[in-house]
This record gives structure tokens, sequence and C-alpha cells, in this order.
């Protein structure tokens, strides 16, 4: 079996693990709030967690190194998670996904402040094709405005921010030792933001399973995505990963009665061009100094 079908696989399993987790969401929405659902999910991913390193012996990777990088990468995904989750109470699913993958283009515009890494006219280039397509998907003035647009859109910031600290802590840390913090500083975000006001909601029967399916879907579909890209190129995970827009546009329509909207696909087209024309401008470019230099830091 060849590298690129292996790859597919593994996508296909992020794409199904993405598109549960936003349907679970959408369903315990109705009687949980965003803060009460990151809770509940984190607590299972805790859960996982811990059970999966201490089977696989890998405990001892989980370090105090970068407790400060950890906090504001945690506290980015957690803001962007959040927005997310919301987003899906307000907006077709189809907006929601289109929206989330201007993520990478925002990690463009932003990794010079935060990487250091240069702003190169092709990544520019990608950066404005982004930006066209979200105006496409949102068309600001045409229509009723949704605070829902604006929530998606501030997501895919805050996930920017959380691939591009985690690219970071990948140089020093173990994917254990991510994880855990991942999973355990945002059950105490959850904690303190769903408590604020002393009423934590339970969930009930019906919502258990929906809980843990997002907090499994979570972990699993990082877990595929991380792998197919460890098997093949960018160049050819993130095409598939795309499949995820008409996937969710399909089951919005089928089971939620939201319209196909030919806007939103004509945008996302546009974000996906961004993105794969950059991948393949960073693939085919030689070796800089940048990324020798990163070379020598891992």
């Amino acid at each position: 079996m060849s590298d690129t079908i292996k790859a597919a696989i593994w996508m296909i399993g992020a794409i199904l693990s993405f598109s549960s987790m936003a349907i679970a969401g959408r369903a315990v929405s109705f009687e949980l709030d965003t803060f009460e659902i990151m809770m509940y999910r984190s607590f299972v991913g805790v859960l996982i967690v811990v059970v999966v390193s201490a089977l696989a012996g890998t405990q001892r990777q989980i370090t105090r190194r970068s407790m400060g990088t950890h906090l504001v990468r945690n506290l980015a995904h957690f803001t962007g998670q959040n927005l997310w989750f919301y987003s899906l109470t307000l907006i077709p699913l189809a907006q929601v996904f289109a929206l989330e993958f201007t993520s990478p283009l925002w990690v463009l515009v932003l990794s010079p402040l935060v990487l250091g890494e240069r702003l190169t006219p092709m990544r520019l280039l990608a950066a404005v094709m982004g930006f066209i397509g979200i105006l496409i998907v949102a068309r600001p003035g045409v229509g009723t405005f949704n605070i829902g647009l604006v929530t998606a859109a501030l997501s895919a910031i805050g996930f920017a921010f959380s691939i591009m600290l985690t690219k970071r802590l990948t140089r020093t840390e173990t994917t254990t030792c991510i994880l855990f913090y991942l999973t355990t500083m945002q059950a105490v975000f959850g904690i303190l933001c769903a408590g604020w006001d002393f009423d934590i909601a339970l969930p009930s029967a019906q919502s258990v399973p929906w809980l843990i399916l997002i907090g499994c879907a979570g972990l699993l579909a990082h877990f595929c995505l991380t792998t197919a890209l460890s098997i093949a190129p960018a160049s050819v995970v993130v095409p598939i990963d795309f499949v995820r827009l008409p996937a969710i546009a399909v089951i919005g329509a089928l089971f939620y009665n939201e319209p196909l909207d030919i806007f939103v696909l004509i945008g996302a087209i546009i974000i996906f061009s961004g993105n794969y024309l950059n991948i393949l401008n960073e693939t085919r470019a030689p070796k800089t100094a940048d990324t020798r230099a990163e070379s020598r830091d891992k």
C-alpha cells in the first residue's frame, strides 16, 4: 500500500472525527454552554491521555520546561474552540468549516511576529486569497448580519495561535507532554469559566454519550491528522482535509435542513487555493537559512 493511500485512510478518520465532533457539539449546545462543553470534553481527554500514557510508558516525557508556552497555547486553543462551538449554534455547519480553514492563512500572517518567520510574496498572496474567500463566505452587507460569522472567523485566529505555539513546543516537548497540558489546563479553564457564577449544569443521560464522543473525536482527529502528515507531504494531506467542507455541507442539508450555499463553496475553494499554492511553493523551495536554523534547533 502506498504512503498516499495510507495518508488518505488516516485523513478519512480525521474527517469523520471532526464532523462527528461538530454534530455532537450542536446536539449538547441546547443543554450546556460552551464553557461546560469544553470542561466535560477536557475531563474525557485527561482520562484518555493518562490511561494511554500509562499503558505506553511515556509519563516521564511530561516535563515542566515550557509552562509559559503551554499556558498561552492552551488559552488560545480554549478560546478558539469555545468560539467554534458557539458558532455551530448560530450559522450553518458549512460556513463554520469554511471559516475554520482560514487558520493556516492566519498562521502565514502572524508567524513573523510569533515564530520570527519571513512573510514571502507567495505567503502574502495566499493570505490575500484567504481574505477574499472570507468575504465571499461571509458576504458582509448582504442579508441579515450574523454574529456567528464573526465568532467563526475569530475561532480560526485562536486556532492559528495554537498551531504556531504547538510548532514551537514540538522543538522541545513530546506529543504526550503537549496533549497532557492541553487537556489538564483546558479542564481548569473550563471549570473556572463554567463555574464563575457557581452554576455548572450537569449533563443529562442523553448528553453524556455526546460529550464522550466530543472528547474522543477531538483527540482522535488530531492524532489522525498528525499521523497522515508524518506519512505524506502536506501538499497531499491538506487537499484531502478540505473534503470536510462538502461532507459537512451535505450533513447540514440532510439533518438540519441547511441550504447548500454556492457562495460558501466558492469562498472555500479560494481559501483552499491560497493554502495549496503556499504549500506547493514551500515544498518546492530550497532550504533557506531560516529552515536550516530551525532544523538545528530540533
